[in-house]
């Protein structure tokens, strides 16, 4: 037991966590006059280990996912949806958003599809809930830096949103208010050829590539942030506005997050920050998730999609379920951290 332990550390701390590029990075800069305990230094140590860190995670993580996705084209993913009812739907719809790589507006055109294409209303707001804010890149990078179990219970709590979110829209009858031309869109059956090996690894290659030009600058602009926040703000100011001892310290990093958009690797350099500053855990994670989840650029490209009740319930389940996994995660946080 004992050897399979720290097998795990090794593979948490050096193989995700890549300690060791860090050490390389902090050596490279003091060879160069930095101090790696300047500020300066702080920050470009943390800054260009936790982007290089990030998109080597990233590219491995979306070409292996991608690779995978090109064995379920469209087609053969809404018949699969198809064949489930109930919260089994749900689940089912939830668990394909964990393998999605997208953002909250690249999710909603494929909401749109699943929608035209006549699945159930609750169904398609299970993917569009999950897709952006849980997925196997967002577990991968959060066990780099929370660990495992702080990793497996957020995505977990994730999947529960998303279950319970398009299961509530389901029984409220909703489908009635999702925009006519999406219900009455002409949706035309096409069977894809059969992919060779080549032409998988060719279709993870562009997904790959397009996916890392989509989320570069979220990612720079996030390390950017979180360089500033571990090495700049003061760790009493972070405490007292985001620490245990503000009751609405949730509340608040939840609605600071709504209005924003980056995906969420672009928040987890920030999260990382806060953490390390002193703020609370759910805090952190109700953050990144309304980020990732609400942001209003994608609630603006919804809003041509549903009507305004659906589009107020979507956004009530979210930052409610957001809000309770803030509060679980700080009561919790001794456990985890």
């Amino acid at each position: 037991m004992e050897v399979l332990r720290m097998v795990w550390l090794f593979f948490q701390d050096q193989i995700l966590g890549m300690q060791w590029l860090k050490a390389l990075v902090g050596h490279g800069l003091t060879a160069a006059g930095l101090s790696t305990d300047s500020m300066l230094g702080g920050a470009l140590q943390f800054f260009i280990y936790d982007t290089i860190k990030i998109f080597v995670l990233l590219s491995v993580l979306i070409f292996g996912i991608s690779y995978i996705q090109s064995y379920f084209p469209p087609e053969r993913t809404k018949r699969i949806l198809g064949r489930f009812h109930g919260i089994g739907a749900n689940s089912v719809a939830a668990l394909l958003g964990t393998v999605t790589p997208f953002c909250s507006c690249s999710s909603i055109p494929i909401f749109m599809g699943f929608t035209s294409a006549g699945l159930p209303v609750g169904v398609t707001f299970s993917f569009l809930i999950s897709s952006p804010m849980v997925d196997l890149g967002s577990l991968v990078l959060l066990m780099s830096i929370f660990g495992a179990r702080v990793a497996v219970v957020y995505v977990l709590l994730g999947l529960v949103i998303a279950v319970i979110g398009g299961t509530v829209i389901e029984k409220l009858k909703m489908d009635r208010y999702v925009e006519d031309f999406i219900k009455n869109a002409p949706h035309i059956e096409v069977e894809g050829r059969k992919l060779t090996r080549r032409d998988r690894v060719l279709y993870a290659k562009e997904q790959l590539l397009g996916t890392i030009r989509k989320v570069a600058p979220y990612i720079l602009i996030g390390v950017g942030i979180g360089a500033l926040i571990h090495n700049v703000v003061p760790q009493a100011w972070v405490e007292r506005v985001l620490g245990g001892d503000n009751p609405f310290a949730v509340i608040l990093a939840t609605l600071v997050g709504v209005p924003m958009y980056a995906d969420i690797f672009g928040t987890i350099p920030v999260a990382e920050s806060l953490l390390f500053k002193g703020a609370g855990l759910g805090t952190i994670l109700s953050f990144m998730m309304a980020v990732t989840t609400l942001s209003l650029p994608s609630m603006i490209m919804l809003k041509k999609a549903v009507k305004p009740r659906l589009l107020g319930t979507f956004i009530a389940i979210c930052i409610i379920g957001i809000v309770v996994v803030g509060y679980f995660f700080n009561a919790i946080q001794f456990l985890l951290v």
